[in-house]
């Protein structure tokens, strides 16, 4: 590992606590505005519909396009270097989106936090890759992305009970929200070091990757990796669709109460956590079971969806959700993410990262919009639950063919099982 943590054997312990609160306040401001979107269009001037959801379009199409450059610059810069920025910047979106008076000052703050927030997973996950005890990466892994899951929970719940219940104005949960990302900067302040290397050895490094990284550029763009990248495309589609869609989806089509979704939906966060803690413990523990796992996770993802539409009760469809929640992507992400820093040389981890989130994130733009889409033409959607199961088992069946049965002819040089 490096100098830094020879001289701190708990360093990587606080930076699975660092990041995993990067995580919290980037799902808070994700899901903070969704329950309060009435709120937020009246005092606007009932703006509309199309006018509102164009906020977390904007979001996810800055954030997306950032995953490629963030993980050149961590690579170039280092993560301490991007993150802090880049949180000043995320804190500065919440604020202008508080004192928003108009719609378009809430799209400039949904595009500074897009951008900002969009060099936060190439940084975080490189961090962990370089510092985490190799019997334990999958499960530091699984304990940072549970702060998504927890930030998600706080978000919905908090804007619903704080705006809907108690009436506080929708700019508070802003302004919150900003004063919790400035204290998340101290602490990577405070507990991510910057790595220090002499240039004589930084020049070494560099001669000695050379090779290398004509190596990681042709297994970036490989096939084995451009089907993981497919693999998380669809991981991350149904996920999405699930956190867009599920509310509007139980209200109109299985009939549920407005007051109870946010509740319901909640479930698929909750359960996340433990799904994603138990497999990737066992996964640090059998490592040869890796790739099995993920074709197991998904196609238990692919049937656990197509049960929330077929549940002919709530009981059935809570089952489903809490499934869904234990085998979707929280659980995979940690094993994946493993899987793509195991795969590429140390000099590359954070640009493979960034193309493996970029494939993955681009569904977050493309899932809300056709399962609204399909809603609008065929009254149900129904077809959307369907498509997102279809692309998880065409993602197994790939995973399979092109991953599982040459990894067991000729394993990848790059991966240590």
């Amino acid at each position: 590992m490096g100098q830094t943590v020879k001289n701190d054997p708990n360093y990587y312990k606080k930076i699975i606590v660092t990041l995993c609160l990067g995580w919290v306040v980037i799902w808070i401001y994700r899901t903070i505005l969704t329950p309060i979107y009435p709120q937020i269009q009246e005092s606007l001037g009932n703006i509309s519909d199309t006018q509102v959801g164009l906020v977390a379009s904007i979001y996810f199409f800055a954030y997306t396009g950032m995953q490629i450059p963030s993980g050149i610059l961590v690579d170039k810069f280092g993560q301490k270097r991007v993150l802090i920025p880049a949180f000043i910047i995320f804190a500065l979106a919440a604020f202008v989106i508080g004192t928003s008076s108009t719609i378009t000052q809430v799209y400039i703050g949904a595009l500074l936090a897009g951008l900002s927030t969009g060099s936060y997973y190439g940084a975080a996950f490189s961090l962990s890759a370089k510092h985490m005890p190799k019997d334990k990466k999958s499960f530091s892994n699984a304990i940072i992305n549970s702060g998504s899951a927890l930030g998600m929970v706080i978000g919905l719940i908090g804007s619903s009970v704080l705006v809907g219940g108690l009436e506080f104005k929708w700019n508070y949960m802003l302004y919150m929200t900003a004063i919790l990302i400035i204290a998340v900067t101290f602490v990577f302040a405070l507990f991510i070091k910057q790595d220090k290397k002499s240039a004589t050895k930084e020049e070494s490094e560099d001669k000695k990757t050379i090779a290398q990284d004509a190596d990681s550029k042709v297994n970036l763009f490989s096939p084995r990796q451009l089907v993981i990248y497919f693999v998380y495309f669809a991981t991350c589609y149904g996920y999405y669709m699930i956190v867009t869609w599920l509310p509007s989806f139980l209200v109109t089509e299985k009939g549920f109460q407005q007051g109870s979704v946010g509740y319901v939906a909640a479930l698929v966060a909750i359960s996340a956590v433990p799904g994603a803690l138990i497999f990737s413990k066992y996964i640090d523990k059998n490592a040869h079971m890796r790739l099995r796992l993920i074709f197991f996770l998904l196609i238990g993802a692919a049937l656990t969806i197509s049960l929330t539409v077929f549940s002919p009760n709530p009981t059935v469809l809570y089952v489903a959700l809490v499934l869904y929640g234990l085998l979707g992507k929280l659980a995979i992400d940690p094993v994946l993410i493993t899987y793509v820093t195991d795969s590429v040389s140390s000099n590359t981890v954070a640009k493979a990262l960034g193309f493996f989130n970029f494939f993955g994130m681009t569904s977050s733009v493309v899932a809300p919009t056709l399962t609204g889409y399909i809603g609008d033409i065929t009254g149900s959607k129904v077809l959307a639950f369907y498509i997102a199961a279809i692309l998880l088992a065409a993602a197994a069946v790939l995973f399979f063919l092109v991953v599982m049965l040459k990894e067991k002819k000729t394993p990848h040089p790059l991966v240590s099982e």
